[in-house]
């Protein structure tokens, strides 16, 4: 779990964008790739599309790897139970998420670490953001939610060899 959060810092602080890092990290700490999964979080950060308005892009990003690892497939796509392993992993993982940031939305959580949120469209507002550690605090939501989510495929993995 510790390589999924050092990985998952690192690539937020190196590369940006949330739910990219937070994918590429879990990927890496599983040994694991899937470029479609990793090209499809591309316009998913900061709260979709640097808004701040929707999830958080690392909660996201995680959600994105269970739902791959634990997938409802095309050919059963008219079967409604077929998902829930993906939606109560998913759930877990969110309420781990919300437990530990009072919020999955991205505005809320950027107010609860940094007392404000930042419109990143914004350049005075971005170099705000910048210089108030912003990068720090979400490299560090991204790594938690890494732990979190290689943890809950990790021990979900386990109970299906059982």
């Amino acid at each position: 779990m510790s390589k999924a959060f050092e990985l998952g810092q690192k690539y937020e602080k190196e590369y940006t964008g949330c739910a990219q890092t937070v994918i590429a990290a879990i990927f890496d700490t599983l040994g694991i790739w899937n470029d479609d999964v990793f090209k499809a979080a591309s316009g998913l950060a900061d709260g979709l599309g640097l808004t701040g308005d929707g999830a958080c892009g690392s909660l996201v990003g995680a959600s994105m790897v269970i739902s791959y690892l634990f997938p409802r497939e095309k050919k059963d796509f008219k079967d409604m139970r077929k998902p829930m392993k993906a939606y109560s992993l998913v759930k877990k993982l969110h309420d781990q998420f919300v437990e530990k940031y009072g919020s999955c939305r991205c505005y809320d959580v950027q107010k609860n670490l940094m007392g404000r949120t930042y419109n990143m469209w914004d350049q005075k507002e971005l170099q705000e953001a910048f210089s108030s550690g912003m990068m720090e605090h979400c490299s560090k939501v991204v790594g938690n939610a890494a732990r979190l989510a290689t943890k809950i495929i990790l021990e979900a993995k386990e109970r299906e060899k059982k």
